[in-house]
Formats: structure tokens, C-alpha cells, sequence
């Protein structure tokens, strides 16, 4: 038996300050988050100003492609955290222990299949994008040298869950200031002094992952709380996956299926000149620290909630909901306005003028058009979340699925064939975010899940 230990660093949430606690768990994760985008914006930098277009074209396409089969594990790790945190909650320590040992087996298992996924599976992407010529070799090299990092991203992606789940998001943000100066100077070192190209790009990033996933591992075995990590004891404990899969599975699907929709999306982009695809690339990255807040509480109100249903405390967890919300509107709207003051300066930042013009016009037009509308990501980032708190994925993850591929593919065949806007087409993205938010809305109020819940526990539920 594993006695439970708390510390300075674990947060527990089913008492005291709602607004305080959410607050002081998000903001860890938001400078983590934002040091996370910056990890991936150097690399968008330094391919857009030291390598070319071609180049920076090719590493924002494969975004999508590269998600497609992370964001699968991703929804194990959201699973293994919400089991995590209501054990952790109800002060189950044992169930603790086998749910961490449970998770990084999968972690392991997951790592060595998409590394030979990725690198095989990279020319079928590429070509499901619509990949132009001149960006063809660049995306393929890229993906399978970021590919070869798979185990590293995963493992510390599953180690930053455990700790997130007990709520320590310290660890994982000094873990990722870390890994992004590594990655920024690495970047420098193998670009611009070694003149490797888009290969050091992607070695950069891949040395970089291996070391968090070090930093993590060491936190994990070093510690003497119910969550500590013993690498011989290494084990799938069959119950504990059970539920992981049963929390997770919908959660990996949706992030799987949603993210291999967006390949769809990047070859209806990839239709028009790499100018365009360089200033998508360009937007998306910075548009992408939009998603930090949104990220981060979304996190925050998924521990709140696993923690305070694991104590029997419904209504402190809507009362948390609630709060996430507020929170997470005012956080949007104050990263929005400087993006929509500032967007050419900031697009400029990636694209030498002389050599993308066009692609800085490109990148302006998609982030003043489409950074506010991040507003109506904002209910089924937070609701969502809370759903996972709960451990109600399924239905959340019908209504994502429903959202962000069935519509979202309809409207992009409906207006590819009625126009060759290229920011009519970027629009597709804000349609889907709208439709998640409005029908989680309503499931949120009115499915009933308080009573579902009221006499579940983390061992029936």
C-alpha cells in the first residue's frame, strides 16, 4: 500500500478559494503553454527567415499530419489524468499507483508504434494534403525526423498528465523552459552555423522532446508521494485501463478524427500557391497562443472537477465550471486585441518581405479575420473539460466529432466549389468551433450529469 503524501506542490482543489485555486493552477500552465508555442514558433522562424518560403511552407503543413496520430495518445493521457485525479481526490492511493504504472506502459508502447507509423505513413499524408511539388521533400524529411522523437514527446506529455493530475503544474513549466532554450539554441547552432537545413530544424525539436521526457521520468521516480514512478514495477493493471480506455478512447478518437479532418483543411489550403501556404503557416502560430488560455483552464477545470467528483462535491465542480468560463473569455480577449493591432508586424516577423510579399498579406488577412473568433472556442474548451473531470467523454466527444469533421467538411466542399477565397476557406475552422460550443452548451445544462455522478465513485464509476 502506498500512503499518500501531500506536498508544497500538489494542489488539492475540493476546498478553499474556486477563482484562487483554478488561477493558481492555470498560470504554470499558461507561461508552459506559451513556452510550448515558442518551442514550436522558432522553428517556424528560423525555417521562414534562414532557410525559404519553401521551407517555412513545409513545416507549417505538417501540422495536421503530425497530430493526426499524436492526438491520439493525447486522448489516453487525458484519460489517465482524470482516473489519476479522482483517485488522487478520493485519497485512493493504491489506485493512484497503478493508474501512473498503467499510463506510462501505454506511453512506451504508443512511442514505439508512431515512430514507425510516422516515418512510414509520411508520404500517404503528404499526399492526402495535396503537398505541392516544391514543398514535397522538405515536408517528408521534416515529419519523419520529428517522427523519430515520438517516444520522448509522449512520455513527457504522460508525465506532465500525472503531475497535472495532482496538481502540480510547476514541474512541467520549468520542464518546458528547459526543453524551449534547448530547442531555440539547437535551432541556431544547427540552421545558422551548420547550415543543416530543415534536418536540424526537426533534430532540434527531437533532442529537445528527449530531454523533458528525462526531466519528467527523474521528477516521477525521485518522488516519495502515491504517484511516484517505479520503473521496475512497471505494469498494466487491466481494471485501470479498463477505465483509462473507457475515459480516453472517445477523447482519442475525436483528437485523432479532428485532427485528420485538418488534413483535409491544409489540402484545400495547399490548393492555392505556397505564398498562401506560407502565410497560413504564418497565422497559425501566431494565432496559436489564442489557444494558451483556452488550453490551460480547460486543464485547470478538468482537475478541479475530477478532483471535487472524486469527493463527492458536485456543486463545487459547477461552481468551478462557471468560473472557468468567466476566466477563460477575459484571458481571450486580452491576448486577441494586440493580435488584431499588431497583425502585419507580427506576420512579418516569420516572412522576409522581399521574398514573401504576398504571403505576408496572406498571413495578416487570416489573423485579423479569424483571431476573434477563437471566442466561440471558448465554451466547448472549458465544458469539454469539465465533462473529462467527470469522466463523460463520450457524448462531448460526438458533438467535437460531429463539429469540427462532418460540418466543417461540408461547408469547405460547399465553398471550395463556390469560390477561390482562400479566407473563406480559413473560416471553416471558427464554423466548427461555434457549432462544439453551442451544443455542449446545451448537453452541459440539461443532460443531467450531477445526477449521473451523485452516487459514482472512481472505483464503480
Amino acid at each position: 500500500m502506498h500512503t499518500l503524501r501531500r506536498k508544497k506542490n500538489d494542489t488539492i482543489m475540493t476546498d478553499g478559494s474556486i477563482a484562487g485555486h483554478l488561477i493558481k493552477f492555470s498560470l504554470p500552465l499558461m507561461v508552459g503553454y506559451i513556452f510550448q508555442q515558442l518551442y514550436n514558433t522558432v522553428d517556424t522562424f528560423i525555417v521562414g527567415r534562414y532557410v525559404s518560403m519553401q521551407a517555412l511552407a513545409a513545416v507549417g503543413s505538417t501540422g495536421s499530419a503530425i497530430y493526426t496520430l499524436i492526438g491520439f495518445f493525447m486522448g489516453f493521457s487525458v484519460g489517465a489524468g482524470v482516473v489519476i485525479s479522482q483517485h488522487f481526490g478520493a485519497r485512493e492511493d493504491e489506485k493512484v499507483h497503478e493508474a501512473v504504472h498503467t499510463a506510462m506502459c501505454l506511453a512506451v508502447i504508443f512511442g514505439v508504434v508512431f515512430t514507425a507509423a510516422g516515418y512510414f505513413g509520411a508520404p500517404l499524408m503528404l499526399s492526402l494534403m495535396r503537398t505541392p511539388a516544391d514543398v514535397y521533400s522538405d515536408a517528408l524529411t521534416y515529419m519523419r525526423v520529428y517522427f523519430s522523437g515520438s517516444l520522448g514527446l509522449l512520455i513527457y506529455n504522460l508525465g506532465s498528465g500525472i503531475l497535472n493530475a495532482v496538481g502540480d503544474s510547476r514541474h512541467p513549466l520549468v520542464f518546458l523552459v528547459i526543453s524551449a532554450v534547448i530547442n531555440t539554441c539547437l535551432d541556431l547552432l544547427f540552421v545558422i552555423k551548420f547550415h543543416w537545413g530543415i534536418v536540424g530544424v526537426g533534430l532540434a525539436t527531437v533532442i529537445a522532446e528527449l530531454v523533458s521526457a528525462l526531466c519528467v521520468l527523474f521528477t516521477l521516480t525521485r518522488s516519495r508521494e502515491s504517484y511516484r514512478l517505479e520503473l521496475k514495477k512497471l505494469k498494466i493493471y487491466k481494471p485501470v485501463l479498463k477505465r483509462i480506455v473507457q475515459i480516453g478512447l472517445p477523447s482519442s478518437l475525436q483528437q485523432m478524427l479532428v485532427s485528420f479532418s485538418n488534413v483535409f483543411v491544409q489540402s484545400y489550403i495547399n490548393a492555392f500557391q505556397t505564398p498562401c501556404i506560407a502565410g497560413w503557416a504564418s497565422y497559425t502560430k501566431i494565432d496559436a497562443f489564442t489557444a494558451v488560455p483556452q488550453q490551460a483552464i480547460s486543464l485547470a477545470a478538468t482537475t478541479f472537477v475530477g478532483q471535487n467528483i472524486g469527493a463527492g462535491k458536485a456543486d463545487r465542480a459547477k461552481k468551478g465550471t462557471f468560473t472557468a468560463l468567466m476566466l477563460m473569455i477575459a484571458a481571450v480577449v486580452l491576448i486577441v486585441i494586440p493580435l488584431e493591432l499588431f497583425a502585419e508586424p507580427l506576420i512579418r516577423i516569420f516572412i522576409d518581405e522581399k521574398a514573401g510579399a504576398d504571403a505576408v498579406e496572406y498571413g495578416v488577412a487570416f489573423l485579423r479575420a479569424i483571431a476573434p473568433l477563437n471566442l466561440c472556442l471558448v465554451g466547448n474548451s472549458v465544458l469539454a473539460g469539465a465533462l473529462r473531470g467527470v469522466g463523460d467523454t463520450k457524448i462531448p466527444t460526438l458533438i467535437q466529432i460531429a463539429s469540427f469533421i462532418v460540418i466543417r467538411q461540408i461547408y469547405l466542399a460547399i465553398i471550395s466549389g463556390a469560390t477561390d477565397s482562400p479566407l473563406l476557406v480559413g473560416l471553416g475552422y471558427p464554423l466548427g468551433w461555434l457549432c462544439a460550443s453551442t451544443a455542449l452548451i446545451f448537453y452541459y445544462f440539461f443532460s443531467g450529469w450531477e445526477k449521473r455522478t451523485a452516487r459514482k465513485t472512481p472505483e464503480t464509476a
